[in-house]
């Protein structure tokens, strides 16, 4: 990831095909050691390709992987029922808090 983020800042800064050297001095100037195999990997792969036109198409295939959204819309039918389970769980907590309330001090405060 950090070779592909290097190599679109020297896109986007004007270098319009970035070599392994130049990839190399961005990632050095923060400290960053490049791995030549998967640098000479990236190059090969993004060699003669627009970065802005695979960036729309990796977009376009994103847009197509559900998001989970079903998910939540099918946990809404459920909500009424466990509405008064919920109910039910706040009335217990009340009570055991009430509880444990006249329990707390046991007769002495914690920093007496």
């Amino acid at each position: 990831m950090r070779h592909l983020a290097a190599y679109l800042l020297l896109q986007i800064g004007g270098n319009t095909s970035p070599s392994a050297a130049d990839i190399k001095k961005v990632l050095g100037a923060v400290g960053i050691e490049a791995d030549d195999e998967r640098l000479e990997k990236l190059i090969s792969e993004l060699e003669g390709k627009d970065v802005n036109e695979l960036i729309a198409e990796g977009s376009s295939k994103l847009a197509s992987v559900p998001s989970g959204g079903a998910v939540a819309a099918s946990g809404g039918a459920a909500a009424p029922a466990g509405g008064a389970a919920a109910a039910e769980e706040k009335e217990e907590e009340k009570k055991e808090e009430e509880k444990e309330e006249s329990d707390d001090d046991m007769g002495f405060g914690l920093f007496d």
